[in-house]
């Protein structure tokens, strides 16, 4: 494997579930929320962590797709970016179906990383205005950043109860 390909692999992979030393990562932030916790919102018209981990789904499905060429319409739920939470009550096993689909995607799209060639890592897909590297910098920058809201919605979560 190219050494440019392992290093956004390892890139990848610590924003999403490997140990870090910048704190949780996006797999971490979400280790012990529960589908209530998941499903409170800060206030109304505001996104909750269930629909985060949806959206960061969402996103690295996309890029998946663009790294291998794929067409639109594969995503295994309805919509787009922010696709509301499949129910609005905090129902455990459809949020473990959508933590088990964030995991899914991510070993999807990680494979599709590991896949690639050095020589790939410059092209600009048709649709896209950056690079292959960029997109894959892109996917594990936005890991960290959602990571950080879900650890700020929780921490919200826990005050409204003291």
């Amino acid at each position: 494997m190219d050494s440019e390909i392992a290093l956004l692999l390892s890139i990848i992979d610590e924003a999403f579930e490997k140990k870090a030393w910048h704190g949780p990562n996006l797999r971490g932030s979400l280790k012990g929320v529960d589908a209530e916790t998941a499903a409170w919102r800060p206030a109304r018209g505001r996104h909750n962590i269930w629909e985060i981990v949806i959206h960061a789904a969402y996103w690295k499905y996309a890029v998946r797709r663009r790294l291998l060429g794929e067409k639109r319409g594969s995503f295994p739920l309805k919509g787009s970016n922010w696709i509301a939470s499949r129910t609005s009550s905090a129902d455990k096993a459809e949020w473990k179906k959508d933590l088990k689909l964030l995991a899914d995607i991510h070993s999807s799209m990680r494979e599709a990383v590991a896949g690639l060639q050095q020589k790939d890592l410059g092209v600009v897909p048709p649709g896209s205005k950056v690079t292959h590297v960029r997109t894959i910098f892109g996917i594990a920058a936005h890991d960290l950043y959602h990571a950080g809201q879900i650890q700020l919605l929780k921490r919200l979560h826990e005050s409204r109860k003291k």
